[in-house]
């Protein structure tokens, strides 16, 4: 008997864990995301972690860099598609929702693999300052706060800690306080 388990959406999920660290927050204003870039060894050259998508998104990657771009790729062709149709930006809500519908098919295919990324989109539209979190398993969330990859828990601890300073912050403060630290 099984038990329900996709041992393939596991793996993926382990690789956002083993990739490196990002976070992303939102005031009432802005959406920010920061991302830590490590080399894989001395030799080897630093991967970029944020990732431009359109004039009001953008997005950090932790897991398989690969598997980002594409994605990357995948939402860079839906907002121009947008643009072009319908003369305006594609609302986050949006993409996130097409993401998750395009991260979804793997699951349900054999000879796929799920996509061994988790996603940290952060944008502006008319509904304001939006971080969404993209999970292999093809499943989103709208957060205030998040952070996914290696060592995030202490991340998310702080975050969660200190949540009601960040939603009344100005972007300016928040760069110069974080430079100063």
């Amino acid at each position: 008997m099984g038990s329900g388990r996709i041992h393939q959406i596991e793996y993926a999920m382990e690789a956002v864990k083993q990739g490196s660290a990002t976070v992303g927050l939102k005031s009432r204003t802005h959406a920010v995301l920061v991302a830590l870039k490590r080399a894989q060894s001395e030799l080897a050259a630093h991967q970029k972690k944020i990732l431009h998508v359109d004039n009001h998104v953008g997005i950090s990657i932790a897991g398989l860099t690969a598997d980002a771009r594409l994605l990357c790729n995948f939402m860079r062709q839906e907002c121009l598609d947008s643009r072009f149709v319908f003369d305006r930006p594609l609302p986050v809500s949006r993409l996130v929702s097409l993401i998750g519908s395009k991260t979804q098919i793997p699951t349900q295919r054999y000879g796929r693999r799920p996509y061994g990324v988790g996603l940290l989109i952060a944008g502006f539209d008319d509904m304001g300052p939006h971080i969404f979190q993209t999970c292999p398993s093809a499943n989103y969330f709208d957060c205030k706060a998040m952070s996914i990859g290696a060592r995030s828990q202490s991340a998310r601890t702080y975050l969660e800690r200190h949540m009601e300073a960040f939603l009344d912050c100005m972007l300016s403060k928040n760069t110069a306080r974080y430079i100063n630290e």
